[in-house]
């Protein structure tokens, strides 16, 4: 699994609060997790417990590590400084659009349509309907280019699977596009396959390691030497592009 956080299956149940710190967490109980670990991202702190450990003991264990919450969450949100938003600040005529690594002018156009149309090539257009010309239009594009990046996702991810998944049987069950803040892709039990739709802005071959990842997760679902060699046979450069996503992702987390 490709993430930002682990992959919880069980739901959320409870929050907490530290009295004597300067940060809350959440617990979650999951019928994978063998002991309680600690997960820190941008602004939140979860603890993922089985679900037979005692509430106590769970707090206990955060009380012991608090020093390195609070300093794993300074860092990311240092490291978050560093790192823009890709999206326009404004959805309207000129701007620019971030799309498989590069950013391509949006134009809009006057349509007879009832319902916002995003074509590409060699830019993008947006054909507005008249009547949503005159008030302020640039949220419904930015959701009309929403769906349609997530519709185009998902007959790249395809595209991906079917160039990767004969060559070692990594047949998924399912493939879906997903709206994620806090992971990159999952393989679930069942080799079903999830994909965040913000790889789509990234360059191609991103995208194309994310799901090679995930597909690699049907054979080994960890991540040991044996896992990354299978990567590597479908992807030898697979460091570098694995690199990008560290290097970019905060902002690629961003959005639109």
């Amino acid at each position: 699994m490709l993430k930002l956080i682990e992959n919880i299956l069980s739901p959320s149940k409870q929050g907490a609060d530290i009295s004597n710190s300067a940060f809350s967490y959440e617990i979650r109980r999951s019928q994978r997790a063998k002991q309680t670990r600690i997960i820190v991202s941008h602004g939140k702190v979860e603890v993922v417990a089985p679900p037979r450990v005692a509430e106590y003991k769970i707090h206990q264990f955060v009380q012991a590590k608090q020093q390195w919450i609070i300093q794993t969450l300074a860092k990311i949100a240092a490291n978050s400084l560093h790192h823009k938003k890709l999206a326009p600040a404004v959805y309207g005529h000129g701007a620019e659009i971030p799309y498989q690594g590069a950013s391509y002018k949006l134009s809009v156009l006057p349509s007879k349509l009832k319902r916002i149309k995003i074509e590409f090539g060699p830019e993008f257009t947006a054909h507005v309907p008249e009547a949503l010309l005159a008030n302020d239009h640039g949220a419904e594009i930015k959701e009309a280019l929403i769906r349609w990046m997530k519709k185009e996702s998902k007959i790249q991810v395809e595209q991906v699977v079917k160039q990767h998944a004969e060559r070692k049987q990594l047949f998924p069950q399912t493939i879906k596009i997903k709206t994620q803040k806090s992971r990159w892709g999952s393989c679930g039990i069942h080799n079903d396959i999830n994909i965040n739709w913000l790889l789509i802005i990234a360059p191609p071959e991103v995208l194309e390691y994310v799901v090679v990842h995930e597909l690699c997760h049907i054979r080994i679902r960890n991540h040991s030497a044996h896992f990354w060699a299978l990567v590597g046979e479908h992807l030898p450069d697979y460091k570098t592009r694995r690199g990008w996503l560290k290097k970019h992702g905060s902002s690629l987390m961003m959005g639109l």
